[in-house]
């Protein structure tokens, strides 16, 4: 078990937070805050030891397409392949920006 910490430069904060997934049905789960320091930070806790590149590699890809918001991230990865870890992103973003 291992926990990552990334973090990147962010636009404005959400006024809301949300909750995608869930670790306990064999799913990866996101819980994404506000974040007043005007960062992005993301904490990951993998199962999966040694996978700091993968998930360095995700983040960057998806952060070089778009700006992201000034958000705390809690990821529970429980395995996931990179295209779920994307596909939770992209969901939780969308939830946190909405309303």
């Amino acid at each position: 078990m291992e926990i990552l910490k990334f973090e990147f430069t962010a636009g404005s904060a959400p006024s809301k937070q949300v909750l995608v997934g869930c670790v306990g049905s064999g799913d990866l789960e996101i819980l994404m805050e506000p974040n007043q320091s005007g960062k992005l930070s993301i904490a990951v806790t993998t199962s999966v030891d040694g996978s700091a590149q993968r998930w360095k590699n995700v983040f960057e890809r998806m952060f070089a397409e778009q700006t992201p918001p000034a958000v705390h991230i809690d990821i529970h990865d429980f395995g996931a392949t990179p295209g779920v870890v994307r596909l939770r992103l992209e969901q939780a973003f969308e939830e946190v920006n909405c309303g």
